[in-house]
């Protein structure tokens, strides 16, 4: 069976044809301008369906689209989407349909790359995890007997907006000390660029002309890797908010399994070490039999292959 997975972001549209069996057979990504609105965005969208479902020599299921904000519990409706300038409660499925002809079915991006690394990645081998996406913001998603656990409305799983610290820094969470706060890539860079100030004479101050803020967690992982003392202090002091964080999951779902991905997932062990360490000094005994911390490596790919997957398993029934 094939079908279609699209991962509709701010900056792009990436768009895949997805077999079952051998993953994506074709692959394409054109600019998003979400500048220009919705309905230019549908229309995109639609011609890169077309495109993609040419390039198929059997039928295609449908489309998966993997989008920012939260989806209504039966895939039709996005509410209010970060990045997309003027969009409230958008019927996008119903949108896609009509100017594609092919079924449609939403999921959150964070969402969909948790049931891609559950059908395509590491997750394969579990039949319950917590998936943490780790990228400019922080998202999460909950697999649960092999299948997205969704909560009441279909919006379970803002795992960056669990609050470790209510005086710490401000995020994209209605309060502060969210986790996004510190681990989202650019609250991390923010973090960073403090402590880099307070240490004029490490190598990380001449880092871009000073400007900190542009600093990725590869290049703390770099600095590290060469033995930057202040490089690995940055990485410990964020894995271990990722330990609260998880000690949190951990409790409330019962899931010992935590896979990671996205761009902060990129400084490794400098970062997961301290995570694991944290949430073993915090879990409850019970909690810690088969804890373990897991990393992605599909990369952006897996949320397209999650959302294809799930156009394939709503759509063959």
């Amino acid at each position: 069976m094939r079908s279609i997975g699209i991962d509709l972001g701010g900056t792009n549209i990436k768009i895949a044809l997805v077999d079952r069996e051998d993953g994506i057979l074709f692959k394409k990504s054109i600019p998003t301008d979400a500048i220009k609105g919705r309905d230019h965005i549908v229309k995109s969208m639609a011609n890169l369906i077309h495109e993609c479902a040419e390039k198929s020599d059997m039928p295609v299921a449908g489309v998966g689209l993997g989008l920012p904000g939260m989806v209504t519990l039966d895939g039709r409706i996005v509410q209010n989407p970060p990045n997309f300038p003027g969009w409230g409660c958008e019927p996008i499925a119903d949108l896609v349909e009509e100017h594609s002809g092919y079924k449609c079915i939403l999921g959150n991006d964070a969402n969909m790359a948790a049931f891609g690394s559950s059908r395509f990645g590491v997750g394969q081998a579990y039949d319950h995890f917590i998936m943490v996406t780790l990228g400019t913001g922080v998202g999460g998603g909950i697999i649960y007997n092999r299948q997205l656990f969704l909560g009441s409305t279909g919006a379970a799983a803002e795992l960056g907006h669990i609050i470790i610290n209510y005086h710490g820094p401000l995020s994209n969470s209605n309060t502060r000390g969210g986790i996004e706060a510190y681990l989202g890539q650019r609250f991390l860079s923010r973090f960073a660029a403090d402590m880099i100030r307070q240490h004029p004479t490490n190598p990380l101050f001449a880092f871009q002309d000073d400007d900190f803020e542009t600093l990725e967690p590869v290049d703390l992982y770099n600095e590290a890797q060469k033995g930057n003392e202040l490089a690995i202090d940055i990485l410990r002091q964020s894995g271990e908010k990722l330990g609260y964080a998880i000690v949190n999951y951990i409790h409330m779902m019962d899931i010992r399994t935590i896979i990671v991905s996205g761009g902060v997932a990129n400084a490794g062990d400098f970062l997961l070490r301290p995570a694991r360490e944290t949430a073993m000094k915090f879990l409850m005994p019970p909690y810690r039999d088969g804890f373990d911390i897991l990393v992605e490596n599909l990369g952006n790919d897996a949320a397209i292959l999650g959302s294809a997957s799930l156009a394939m398993e709503t759509f063959s029934k």
